[in-house]
């Protein structure tokens, strides 16, 4: 089997530098250059790996290509996403898929009229913690399932993720999709109602919210809540925390997903810190991308699956907006 040709857009969301990793412990993928309009952000690991550099992608996308991974800015996604699908080229996307529901729907209906796959980054769905709870629920073990009640409490980000021209949104937006995706994912559910809550209450100086509270009703009946505050200090070890409380007929689960830690306290450092142990959550995540590729099969994180989770999201600001629940349709069609 030949190599599988993949190019990357824009190191403009650090999880890039992650999914370089991965994709260089891959044998069968063959990495054609990287596309980044700033070089700085890619030139060290351009230069370590004898990666081609193009500052403008769509030179890149001229190249030889199976596959590509996007990680610009949130608002550049459609943009790059539609330009590879009209190159015949597959799409691992970042998360947020979109910044609206209707361009995300475009970038959707492009890869599908050119017959290539998209794939919406959401790693979490590999977290030993998240496999070991859906299997859980699979089996019945604590019954139907009344109500989950999430959290993805991080760090304040800067940059153009503050900037709402190019993020489309602040911390209600950038971490209600990992948890809403795991929450539709368990339940095997669609949201249907959503109602939000979102501020500046941590630093005054953003010009986007750095805490919200998002609540929805899922087709099932069931009920969730997330937390998805930027209220942790820079000193906190971890990006987010990812938990949930899942709340069956018969039992409960605690999820804790980022907890393979161990704590080391260092004279040198003067702060204790976790060193973490864990699966590697977007190494399983670009295995799962280029195993779909080269064998011809669905990938297992579609882009309607980032379409709907970010979709929660932006009702949620509609919600604030209006002060009321907002609802969302569940049918396959979805184009609200």
């Amino acid at each position: 089997m030949s190599n599988l040709k993949v190019g990357m857009i824009s190191f403009a969301h650090e999880h890039a530098f992650s999914y370089l990793d991965a994709l260089l412990s891959v044998p069968e993928v063959e990495i054609v250059g990287i596309a980044d309009p700033v070089h700085a952000r890619v030139a060290e690991v351009t230069a370590k790996h004898n990666i081609t550099y193009y500052n403008d992608y769509h030179v890149l996308l001229e190249q030889p290509l199976d596959a590509v991974v996007v990680c610009s800015e949130n608002a550049l996604h459609a943009e790059i996403v539609i330009a590879a699908a009209s190159k015949g080229v597959h799409v691992l996307c970042e998360k947020p898929l979109g910044i609206s529901v209707e361009e995300m729907n475009d970038m959707i209906d492009a890869c599908k009229r050119n017959y290539v796959q998209l794939m919406t980054a959401f790693p979490c769905r590999y977290l030993a913690a998240v496999v070991q709870a859906k299997q859980a629920v699979e089996r019945g073990e604590i019954g139907e399932i009344v109500a989950i009640k999430g959290t993805n409490r991080g760090t304040a980000p800067s940059g153009w993720f503050v900037d709402r021209s190019l993020s489309g949104g602040g911390a209600l937006l950038d971490h209600t999709v990992h948890v809403m995706d795991l929450m539709r994912w368990i339940t095997s559910s669609e949201p249907i109602e959503v109602y939000a809550y979102a501020s500046t209450l941590f630093n005054e100086q953003l010009e986007v919210d750095d805490a919200g509270m998002i609540h929805v009703k899922f087709e099932s009946g069931a009920f969730g809540v997330v937390d998805t505050s930027w209220s942790r200090k820079p000193p906190f070890p971890t990006w987010g925390d990812v938990t949930m409380e899942i709340i069956g007929t018969k039992g409960v689960l605690s999820v804790d997903s980022l907890a393979q830690v161990n704590e080391v306290y260092s004279q040198q450092v003067g702060l204790g810190q976790w060193s973490y142990w864990g699966d590697n959550m977007d190494l399983y995540l670009i295995r799962s991308f280029v195993q779909a590729i080269s064998s011809g099969v669905p990938v297992p994180i579609t882009g309607e699956d980032g379409m709907r989770s970010a979709a929660v999201a932006l009702a949620g600001y509609q919600s604030i907006q209006e002060g009321q629940p907002v609802k969302l349709r569940s049918d396959s069609s979805y184009k609200p």
